[in-house]
């Protein structure tokens, strides 16, 4: 009898059971999904087996996401739900495997790790937020916020930690992002020569992986600093350096012809910050940007001074030449800047009323009417596609209170700070590099927040928060393996 439940239980026969399973499974699909026209069941396979994988090792799905970023698309439901497809539902299977492995190996994560300045100034930002959601005038919206924030720091910061720890990972991180990156790249601009490069055309070119030229534009720019110094990684003239050389010469090319006046800025930002991290003035730059900011403030809220700049509805226009936009901008005659200040002048009434703990997590949308004034008003403020206030900073301002706002600049300027200080202490030089990367990538996106919200796309978001657990990763382990060879290099 006993052998007999050993012959049924032997080990050796479940692969050939779970396979036999599977094949069930997947033609059950099929012939059902065709069967009743539900194609969707046909997906079902895939999805047990990505699963599968998940559980069983998850660093995987982790490198299948971060493929997926640059190829992922933005997808609507029948019921009106939207959400990014195929990485908004691996990032929630990856941070319910997170968590459970966090909670299972606790034990053995390193201590110094959770007790980082740059971790518990981001879980005190996640805490604030849960707090402020809790308080939340629309509660639902808040909580679907705060969700979502939860699967990008599990997935993209503490799961991200496992898998960012030396050069190598960076490495693979560069390879596995850079391939599709170019492929959705270099069919935009293929279809952007068949409109001949037309600035009124570039957003015919961005479907389906491309929300709008902004998240174009913002994957490119904030990409080029691994670029940049990665290439330095390979002998000059051989396959991969030429196939990075290439890259960026792809990168920049599109980048121009995106047509996006932040990443221009964003990228001269980062060749200054280059120099003023080498110089170690970050501490006097971010003095200088809080005083000018705040003398901004103070200047165009003082007599209400605000209101002389309001546009003139008649004059204040889209643009089909690019020229004429930037002369427009300056102008104050730019519906898409001027509709950005309408946006940010009812914010800093909302916050004037709500200091403290906000509107709650994602709620700009929900009550910036009643506080908008109407001498801003612009051709497209009727806002029919329920677009936030294009710019994180006031955002978060406006939905977590002033201390939400304070939270998240700490968090920024401390991870600038402390980047800085650790690329002068590590001494092997592709350790100073992934530093140096991580630095100027994520200045970069700190750039890009100023007029836009872009942390919870999953275009940008991924990379603020791997920029953070690189500069973790290389403060507690940097230099830690490193031979005498390596470090002469």
């Amino acid at each position: 009898m006993g052998s007999k439940w050993a012959q049924l239980l032997d080990t050796s026969d479940i692969p050939k059971l779970f396979f036999r399973v599977y094949a069930v499974i997947l033609l059950l699909s099929l012939f059902i999904g065709i069967a009743t026209e539900f194609y969707y069941l046909a997906a079902l396979p895939a999805f047990l087996l990505l699963v599968y994988l998940t559980v069983v090792d998850f660093r995987k799905v982790f490198y299948l996401l971060i493929i997926c970023i640059p190829l992922s698309a933005e997808f609507f439901f029948p019921n009106g739900f939207g959400t990014d497809l195929p990485t908004e539902p691996l990032m929630v299977g990856l941070m319910i495997v997170g968590l459970l492995f966090i909670i299972k190996n606790g034990k053995n994560t390193d201590a110094r790790f959770i007790r980082h300045p740059i971790t518990l100034l981001l879980l005190l930002h996640i805490g604030w937020i849960a707090f402020t959601a809790l308080t939340s005038g629309m509660i639902f919206i808040s909580i679907k916020f705060l969700l979502a924030k939860l699967w990008y720091v599990t997935t993209f910061y503490f799961l991200a930690a496992r898998m960012l720890c030396n050069e190598k990972d960076i490495r693979k991180l560069f390879w596995l992002f850079l391939i599709p990156l170019i492929f959705t790249i270099v069919q935009a601009l293929v279809r952007h020569a068949s409109y001949g490069f037309s600035f009124a055309d570039v957003y015919k070119i961005l479907y389906p992986f491309y929300r709008n030229h902004v998240s174009y534009a913002a994957i490119m720019v904030l990409f080029l600093p691994y670029a940049w110094f990665i290439r330095s990684w390979y002998p000059a003239y051989s396959t991969k350096w030429w196939v990075i050389i290439g890259s960026m010469g792809i990168l920049l090319i599109a980048v121009q012809l995106s047509y996006t006046r932040a990443a221009y800025i964003g990228l001269f930002v980062a060749i200054g910050a280059y120099f003023v991290i080498r110089w170690q003035l970050t501490k006097y730059v971010l003095l200088l940007v809080a005083a000018g900011a705040i003398a901004g403030l103070v200047y165009v809220t003082h007599n209400n001074k605000y209101l002389e700049y309001a546009p003139n509805f008649e004059t204040t226009t889209s643009h089909q030449n690019f020229d004429n936009l930037l002369e427009a901008t300056y102008q104050m005659e730019d519906i898409s800047t001027m509709e950005r200040v309408y946006r940010w002048v009812a914010g800093f009434h909302m916050s004037a009323d709500k200091p403290f703990l906000g509107f709650g997590p994602g709620n700009f949308y929900t009550f910036y009417k009643s506080y908008t004034v109407t001498s801003f008003q612009t051709y497209v403020s009727d806002n029919p596609e329920r677009s936030g206030i294009h710019s994180y900073y006031l955002m978060t301002l406006v939905e977590q209170g002033l201390p939400g706002l304070l939270i998240f600049l700490l968090l920024c300027a401390y991870a600038l700070l402390r980047g800085e200080a650790l690329y002068h202490q590590l001494r092997n030089k592709k350790h100073r590099q992934i530093v140096m990367m991580a630095l100027l990538s994520e200045i970069i996106i700190l750039t890009l927040l100023i007029i836009n919200d872009l942390i919870e796309t999953d275009k940008v978001g991924p990379f603020f928060f791997m920029n953070l657990v690189i500069l973790v990763s290389f403060d507690l382990y940097g230099d830690k393996h490193t031979t005498e060879k390596q470090l002469a290099e």
